[in-house]
């Protein structure tokens, strides 16, 4: 078994794990162009996507960490399929199902599970926090996932981290803790600055600082190919999942 992820552009990955095949925050604008994020904001968008709705390889499922302009766009809800599902918040779902998309929600620690033939992928939601004081309180939840991999009976979890817009917080440690061994983590870098305020999603070094993981980067399009799992001892599963809060 290997597990790829194409690097589409800003949140958007393509993530191929064993049979499985799943995007993350589609988000296809092209450079230039505007995402708006509600409440008169608006953010350019900076780089060209590697490839649009209609180029996209077929797919078990959408997560979506947020509904926001920046990581589903008006590409996406023209494009991509009625019929696929969408793992997302509350929050998100709300707007999608009224859209006709085909939704499944997820609040902290709860799970969706997919099975095929003897592999399963299940996604975690985990603690996120996009921003804090009143800001907090204007943009939407956000949810960070980490999905787990087993390819069958016996076999050992392959496990991958999807940040979300989030910054350094505390459910970071509950993250360590609930999932000791990650494979992969993939982070949402940057920024919405405004006149009297700063928003910034997480950086590699808070990532650092909280133990959860090492940095490797990668380019616009760039695959990353991880081997097969190897035997090397190491839990079976995660430590028990903090209860939903």
């Amino acid at each position: 078994m290997t597990l790829s992820v194409r690097f589409v552009g800003t949140a958007t990955t393509i993530l191929r794990i064993g049979s499985f095949t799943l995007l993350t925050d589609p988000n296809f604008l092209h450079r230039e162009q505007f995402a708006y994020l509600g409440y008169g904001l608006a953010s350019r968008r900076l780089t060209e996507p590697a490839l649009q709705p209609h180029q996209l390889p077929p797919l078990d499922a959408v997560v979506l960490s947020h509904l926001h302009g920046d990581h589903f766009d008006r590409v996406a809800r023209r494009g991509l399929p009625r019929d696929l599902p969408i793992v997302t918040t509350a929050h998100g779902a709300r707007r999608l199902d009224r859209w006709g998309f085909t939704t499944h929600v997820l609040e902290n620690w709860q799970t969706h599970r997919m099975v095929r033939g003897d592999e399963t992928l299940t996604v975690v939601s985990v603690p996120a926090a996009h921003a804090f004081g009143v800001l907090g309180r204007l943009l939407p939840p956000v949810m960070g996932s980490v999905l787990e991999y087993v390819a069958g009976p016996g076999a050992r979890p392959l496990r991958l981290y999807l940040s979300g817009d989030t910054l350094f917080h505390r459910g970071l440690a509950e993250i360590g803790e609930a999932f000791p061994s990650l494979d992969l983590a993939i982070i949402h870098l940057g920024g919405l600055r405004g006149i009297s305020w700063v928003t910034s999603v997480i950086g590699c070094s808070s990532l650092l600082r909280s133990g959860l993981l090492q940095v490797q980067v990668c380019g616009r399009d760039a695959p990353i190919t991880l081997p097969a799992a190897s035997p090397r001892p190491g839990p079976r599963g995660p430590r028990h999942l903090p209860r939903p809060r």
